[in-house]
């Protein structure tokens, strides 16, 4: 049994009537619990959100948003992702690969705050400036995200040096916007930069794998991947797709509200392209 089964289990005699309620729903299917809002699980459960905050405390979380991640993270691992064997064909290792991402993604999806993600996507759309810090394995991200988002007319720019994500975070105000891309979330750096942004009253936000990290605690809003790497995915590509699909989530956000100009904009890139093609 997964830990934070286990965990509601033990504690379960020691809860009160409302809290008991909510430990039912989770043991009876802890999967249907992933999609669910706090509103709609105090409402399958006959409970009050303030009741589910603090039934996830109880556990050691910091609310119902991490009691969620922690539950589709370790519900990955007891799905098992798919080892690579020596003996395996280039067919089969694509396989697996595919399937990988694919279940990263699907888990990504239960693990998002759908109220996160509209305000995270509404705040780089109205956004006077937008810088994206991301190091090592997530700077490919963060380089992805400020060219979708500066093609659709959007001021962004990506940093991958930390002093340089500093400087930028420095120079920020209220109306602008970081976004902090980590998977383990333990970057100093990016917590650093980010706490930096927020000091100078920018909206800050992280994406991250891991709820209960220093970098998601400092940021505003918190969009969370949940994928499991392998011993050969240790470039973190599960991790890497997953916060790629968020980015491109929030840029096709952006593309369909900015309509006319983001459309404008991306056909004056390529229309200033044209001359670097054959």
């Amino acid at each position: 049994m997964d830990k934070t089964l286990l965990k509601i289990q033990v504690l379960y005699n020691d809860m009160g009537k409302s809290e008991k309620k909510i430990a039912d729903y989770i043991l009876s299917d802890p999967g249907a619990l992933l999609p669910l809002s706090i509103t709609d699980l105090a409402d399958r459960s006959n409970s009050s959100e303030a009741t589910i905050v603090r039934f996830a405390k109880r556990l050691g979380l910091s609310g119902y948003q991490e009691l969620k991640i922690t539950l589709a993270q370790e519900s990955g691992k007891a799905a098992n992702t798919h080892d690579i064997d020596i003996n395996d064909s280039l067919s089969d290792i694509y396989d697996k690969v595919t399937s990988d991402i694919y279940r990263s993604l699907e888990m990504t999806k239960k693990s998002l705050d759908a109220g996160e993600l509209t305000e995270a996507a509404k705040a780089v759309l109205s956004a006077g400036k937008v810088v994206i810090f991301g190091l090592g394995n997530s700077a490919s991200v963060a380089a992805d995200a400020g060219h979708k988002f500066f093609r659709a007319g959007i001021d962004a720019v990506a940093y991958s040096d930390n002093h340089m994500q500093a400087i930028a975070a420095s120079h920020l105000k209220e109306g602008d916007v970081a976004i902090g891309i980590s998977h383990s979330g333990s970057s100093r750096d990016i917590a650093d930069a980010l706490k930096i942004a927020r000091d100078h009253n920018a909206k800050t936000i992280a994406i991250t794998n891991k709820g209960k990290s220093p970098v998601a605690r400092i940021a505003d809003l918190r969009l969370f991947t949940a994928s499991q790497e392998t011993e050969y995915t240790i470039l973190g590509l599960n991790s890497r797709i997953a916060a790629l699909a968020i980015i491109d989530t929030i840029y096709s956000y952006i593309v369909c509200h900015k309509k006319g100009d983001a459309l404008s904009a991306i056909a004056s890139v390529e229309d200033a392209l044209k001359s670097k093609k054959y």
